[in-house]
């Protein structure tokens, strides 16, 4: 089996070279594709394999820098930039179609739209789905807006990568501090994890209980607080599992009503192993299962999994059969590979 990065990240060449002319693209600056660094995204694909060579992965699942998702531009804007990025992927992986596998990006601030380049995605570009955002301008997945949307991914069996915005997009923390790369540091993790709360206290787990979703990051801190979402939910209060959920808060009548505890849930979402400690990961493996999560190495981003496969290969805190099925295994069966 295959060695797969499920969380790696990649600019369209258009894109690079219109901004090396010192040009904008689709208005979008240095910035959107994270260029104006040094390395990173400025890398050509020749050097991308040549990386992937040295560091043991056989195979990328590539996605649109996150930049790019442009959900607060005009519909149009937005549409043309997902579509650039959408074709130049499905080229990326025509070209090389034994090292890379393709997410592509929605316009996801118009669900007929979004479900449009879905279908497309998955249809004439042959993609495994796409990459998304935590939230649309501030709006989580729980909205019933959004449930045509994923109810269109299931029936597609499309992948859906969730992954905070970039090109100065902000996450939650950014409202109370700025300093110390918190934002990334923090936000990123909480961001993760009202998507996970969102998704299944909002009813959309329930509705669509064969989506094939991912969680970057690890999913952020959602093993680590799993028990107090428990809590919230009426999980330890009544008389659970007898009973019904009993939440010690009061409800809103027009309120999602849980059935079970959120931490049933867990084993419905995938993870990447993208936690930087070896500690963090055994506690993540124990809380999900070891079947959910993947390697991921958020390439070519400065957060890297730096070494990732001789990272894992390392760890003492995994089995030699645990550290096989997060490198090959697991990605290789959730991407119908081989």
């Amino acid at each position: 089996m295959p060695v797969i990065d499920t969380h790696a990240h990649v600019s369209p060449d258009r894109y690079k070279e219109a901004i090396a002319r010192g040009e904008r693209w689709y208005d979008l600056d240095a910035v959107a594709g994270e260029v104006h660094r040094p390395l990173g995204f400025n890398k050509s694909t020749a050097t991308r394999l040549e990386e992937m060579d040295a560091t043991g992965i056989d195979m990328q699942l590539v996605t649109p820098t996150v930049g790019f998702y442009q959900y607060d531009k005009p519909l149009d804007q937005t549409q043309a930039v997902a579509r650039e990025c959408n074709e130049f992927i499905a080229e990326l992986v025509d070209q090389h179609p034994t090292r890379f596998m393709g997410l592509g990006t929605l316009p996801m601030q118009d669900v007929p739209a979004a479900i449009a380049e879905l279908e497309h995605i998955m249809g004439s570009l042959r993609l495994r789905g796409a990459i998304i955002s935590d939230h649309v301008n501030g709006v989580t997945y729980d909205d019933p807006a959004y449930l045509p949307f994923f109810q269109a991914a299931e029936r597609l069996g499309a992948v859906l990568h969730f992954h905070q915005g970039g090109g100065g997009v902000q996450t939650v923390v950014h409202a109370r501090t700025t300093k110390y790369s918190l934002p990334n540091g923090i936000g990123n993790l909480a961001d993760r994890t009202i998507t996970f709360a969102s998704l299944v206290m909002g009813g959309v787990m329930d509705a669509c209980p064969d989506l094939k979703l991912l969680l970057a990051h690890g999913g952020g801190y959602t093993a680590y607080g799993i028990g107090r979402l428990d809590k919230v939910a009426g999980a330890f209060e009544g008389s659970w599992p007898d009973g019904p959920l009993t939440p010690p808060f009061p409800q809103p009548a027009e309120q999602y009503r849980l059935r079970r505890p959120p931490s049933s849930y867990l084993g419905a979402f995938r993870y990447d192993c993208c936690t930087y400690d070896g500690d963090a990961l055994r506690f993540l493996i124990d809380k999900v299962g070891i079947d959910q999560v993947m390697l991921g190495t958020d390439y070519p981003a400065p957060m890297l999994l730096i070494d990732s496969v001789n990272w894992i290969k390392s760890l003492t805190q995994l089995t030699p059969t645990e550290k096989a099925a997060i490198l090959e295994a697991n990605p290789s069966r959730f991407l119908d590979v081989g």
